[in-house]
């Protein structure tokens, strides 16, 4: 089962970059926002990753006490893991956000795998957020005196926004909202009945609307990302009523002209599939 949940994150990762249309992102249409990156350059960075996301699990199997003991070995491994990615793309960071959300989140499956013998998203999300308990002061304590930021850094610095460890702290409130809301779209007594690529398309709508996505923030500032916020809600609500994928190009190429890309809110997809994944072993 540890090898399976390895299996199932790496699956999410490639679900992920292959769902099209996604605003501003690269999929397997065009590379978004994107002039260093495309569709390919993450089946490589996906490729070279493979192995690590079943060692994470193994270190949440593996500990029989309190998970906050194994952090620094989780974050060893999540170093190793981001040296292997930029190895296999020439130094672009394509997946930096996924490997710290699904490797965290495949160790706790572990974890909580090794008591329960099966899966459970609100224990692993509550065990997430007991983990990470203190995280964002830990990390961005003294930030303001470091020269050189990274872009969650100055998120937080400028704005306040805590990005991925804020979410992961906090458990991971998103993915669990917008988790019901792809089964629903899913669901055969849905009138949609979408499959699964569009159900994933949308739900990325709904993401972008609730996320204070800490990329587009490094692009651009607040207003911007309130633009595509409320854009992305806006056509989320229009295809409630009447899916139209076109909707969703046309989003793709107002964000590609403004050069805005919601990577954190697609790391959050990928996150929302793992957990549905894990559900339906």
């Amino acid at each position: 089962m540890i090898k399976k949940i390895g299996d199932l994150a790496i699956e999410s990762m490639l679900m992920e970059v292959s769902i099209t249309p996604k605003p501003g992102l690269v999929d397997r249409n065009n590379s978004g926002s994107h002039s260093d990156m495309n569709f390919f350059t993450f089946i490589k960075s996906i490729s070279a990753l493979r192995s690590y996301f079943e060692n994470f699990a193994l270190i949440g199997y593996e500990n029989s006490g309190d998970l906050k003991t194994s952090w620094p070995a989780l974050r060893a491994l999540g170093i190793e893991a981001e040296n292997k990615m930029f190895k296999a793309t020439n130094g672009i960071n394509t997946h930096k956000g996924e490997i710290f959300s699904l490797g965290l989140l495949s160790a706790c499956a572990g974890k909580i795998y090794f008591e329960t013998e099966k899966f459970n998203v609100i224990k692993i999300l509550d065990l997430v957020k007991n983990i990470c308990e203190g995280l964002c002061d830990r990390d961005f304590k003294g930030v303001e005196a470091k020269k050189i930021l990274t872009k969650g850094e100055r998120a937080y610095l400028n704005y306040g926004i805590k990005g991925v460890r804020g979410e992961a702290e906090a458990g991971y409130p998103i993915v669990l909202e917008c988790l019901g809301i792809f089964k629903n779209l899913l669901s055969r007594e849905f009138d949609l009945k979408l499959n699964l690529n569009d159900a994933l398309a949308m739900t990325l709508l709904k993401v972008i609307a609730l996320n204070n996505d800490s990329n587009i923030i490094s692009r651009h500032d607040i207003k911007i990302l309130n633009y595509a916020k409320s854009s992305a809600e806006k056509i989320f609500n229009e295809l409630q009523n009447n899916f139209d994928v076109n909707l969703i190009y046309a989003l793709d190429q107002d964000f590609i002209s403004r050069n805005i890309s919601p990577s954190g809110s697609a790391d959050l997809l990928a996150v929302i599939y793992f957990m549905y994944a894990l559900e339906n072993l």
